[in-house]
């Protein structure tokens, strides 16, 4: 086991290396719609960064075109700086109707010099309840981060900077649901939520600092897009390592569960997998499973 020195200086690395690394500049204007806002979500530099905005009056929203059964996906993001308590960036995976899945990420604003609180949850067929949270190593204000989801048929992947935090593994034959089966695509929005998100809703937003705003950019989707009902994934060649599709495939090596390990020890603030006030009836069957 490498000592706590060594794991923080791999991630302040991987760090540096995550938001240092150019990739192919995302165009927004391709690849998404803001769908709400009334002009508060905007889309700059040519389709290279969007921009969310809230006032007291409306937050705002995208969606992706396009819909996808597995992938990995990347956006970098630099959160409401200052006084961003009572707000809520969302940035998330989901499908529809009343049994769907969805894949989130939530950042939880917070007084300024107090840290975000990056809440992630995973729904199968409707049903979530499976929340960690987490704080970061770094000010998200400060700078653009890569927050990414890797999604394949046999687990589901949270990273941050390419450090995994979290791990939900296809439990399937352990009852437990797993999102496989319905198509989803990638919403982000930013908004009120003063009634929960800080400190359980006792504070409430400043609207004195109004607007504030969260910013994207270098989106990027290693993924099967789901269009009339056929994925673009060839079916027939499993995914290998030299393939463009090795996600498909992907699991964490012994690094990353180091890494995995060490994050969840030191900066996981919940993790429902431990609430046993809240589940006098037992932990969820995941939590109890090897």
């Amino acid at each position: 086991m490498a000592s706590p020195v060594a794991v923080i200086a791999s991630l302040v690395f991987y760090s540096f290396i995550a938001a240092s690394t150019v990739s192919v500049a995302a165009n927004f204007y391709r690849d998404f719609d803001i769908t709400w806002g009334e002009g508060r979500g905007q889309i700059v530099n040519n389709g290279q960064v969007l921009t969310l905005s809230l006032d007291k009056a409306s937050g705002s929203g995208f969606q992706s075109k396009n819909e996808y059964l597995f992938g990995k996906i990347d956006m970098q993001l630099k959160l409401v700086p200052g006084n961003s308590a009572g707000t809520v960036t969302a940035y998330y995976l989901s499908s529809k109707g009343s049994t769907w899945d969805e894949i989130d990420f939530e950042f939880l604003g917070n007084l300024s010099g107090d840290p975000y609180i990056l809440h992630t949850n995973v729904f199968s067929q409707g049903k979530g309840n499976r929340e960690q949270q987490f704080y970061l190593w770094f000010d998200p204000t400060a700078d653009f981060h890569t927050y990414s989801i890797l999604w394949n048929p046999q687990r589901i992947i949270f990273s941050v900077d390419g450090t995994p935090i979290r791990e939900f593994k296809n439990m399937e034959s352990k009852g437990v649901p797993f999102p496989k089966d319905q198509p989803m695509r990638i919403y982000s929005s930013l908004w009120n939520a003063d009634d929960w998100a800080t400190r359980g809703g006792l504070v409430k937003t400043d609207w004195t600092q109004a607007p504030f705003t969260a910013s994207y950019r270098n989106f990027n989707a290693d993924a099967c897009i789901w269009s009339g009902g056929l994925s673009s994934c060839p079916s027939s060649s499993p995914p290998s390592s030299t393939s463009n599709n090795a996600w498909l495939s992907q699991e964490l090596d012994s690094s990353n569960q180091e890494r995995l390990q060490w994050v969840q020890k030191n900066y996981m603030i919940y993790n429902y997998c431990a609430d046993t006030k809240r589940f006098p009836q037992g932990l969820p069957t995941e939590c109890n499973a090897a």
